[in-house]
């Protein structure tokens, strides 16, 4: 029996080790004091592409075993990397290199920083001391796939997360993997979720009613001072505040203005997706979502936030208690109104 091995170095895409520690460290620490290690050169690929070898490895003749390295075009190092992340995230970052932390060292630094991936951070580390790049290019000469560059791999890897959070159904994704108690959320890659549920027993459409009219002079249903008082703190900061409430008190449509948000998403007596253009360090997202369920209907109310460093990880964790509060009297009153 003949096989086809195929050997990357580092994969640039959501659930890759490699990609999820250099986005933990850049999100997380403003500097960095780096060791020699973060300088060794690596051969990136993305993991579409990388998805794309896999596929067109079947259809490769095999008249015997063959191992293909593959690798996009580009040279870099895990420092390379890390700015480059940096720069499409919008966030600024200063990287000391020293010479004195040793693997060693990094993986216990490591621990304290990231410790989800701390323990295989560490098996990680210890590997990369040599370069990592593609000596034979004989997967080029075999194959039509021409593989992205690092500054467009990154680009991908993030439009690929945004493409996959909207069209996650929360319902599924929750209950395949029930939430941890988490300060903050459940953690979804860089993302934290807020969801919530209630179940009434009434039809779809009475259900959405309440979603449907939300904001602007019907308010947002829980703590309306508090929210008067968030619109007040960003217009001061430049931001749109609540002036521009809504334009029909019934009716949305997808581009609408609603207070601060902007209708993102929208399928009546089903889902309503907002995205925030309030003034933030990071995005936000308020999505509603009505499906039957065991003869009535449940209400989902799910909020993310996808946190810009560590200024985007201390406005989350510290406005935690409120969103908390808001957010449990929303979903309340939601189930009130329906009713």
């Amino acid at each position: 029996m003949t096989t086809i091995e195929l050997r990357a170095s580092i994969v640039i895409g959501s659930g890759s080790l490699s990609f999820e520690l250099i986005r933990s460290l850049v999100e997380r620490l403003p500097a960095m004091i780096t060791p020699r290690w973060v300088g060794v050169l690596a051969q990136p690929i993305a993991i579409d592409d990388v998805l794309d070898y896999l596929v067109a490895a079947k259809d490769i003749p095999r008249t015997a075993s063959r191992i293909y390295e593959i690798g996009g075009p580009d040279r870099v190092s895990y420092g390379d990397l890390m700015r480059e992340y940096a720069r499409q995230r919008g966030l600024r970052r200063v990287m000391i290199s020293v010479p004195v932390l040793t693997p060693r060292l990094s993986s216990l630094w490591l621990r304290i920083v990231t410790p989800i991936y701390a323990e295989v951070g560490r098996k990680l580390i210890d590997s990369i001391c040599h370069p990592t790049c593609v000596e034979d290019d004989s997967a080029l000469r075999d194959f039509a796939i021409r593989p992205l560059g690092v500054r467009d791999a990154i680009a991908r890897a993030l439009q690929n997360e945004d493409r996959e959070l909207a069209e996650t159904r929360w319902s599924d994704a929750l209950s395949a993997a029930p939430p941890k108690p988490s300060w903050g959320g459940q953690r979804l890659g860089n993302r934290l979720v807020d969801s919530r549920t209630a179940t009434v027993d009434v039809p779809l459409d009475r259900a959405f009613a309440p979603i449907r009219r939300i904001g602007g002079a019907a308010g947002w249903y829980a703590f309306d001072g508090l929210w008067q008082l968030r619109g007040l703190l960003d217009l001061l900061i430049g931001g749109v505040g609540l002036r521009r409430g809504r334009r029909d008190p019934e009716r949305l449509h997808v581009g609408d203005a609603l207070d601060w948000w902007r209708v993102e998403a929208y399928e009546p007596d089903a889902r309503l997706r907002l995205v925030a253009e309030m003034k933030l360090p990071g995005r936000a997202w308020l999505e509603f979502t009505v499906e039957p369920f065991e003869g009535g209907t449940r209400i989902r109310q799910t909020a993310t936030f996808d946190p810009a460093g560590l200024a985007g990880l201390a406005y989350l964790y510290g406005v935690y208690p409120l969103h908390a509060l808001v957010f449990r009297g929303m979903i309340r009153e939601l189930a009130r109104r329906a009713r």
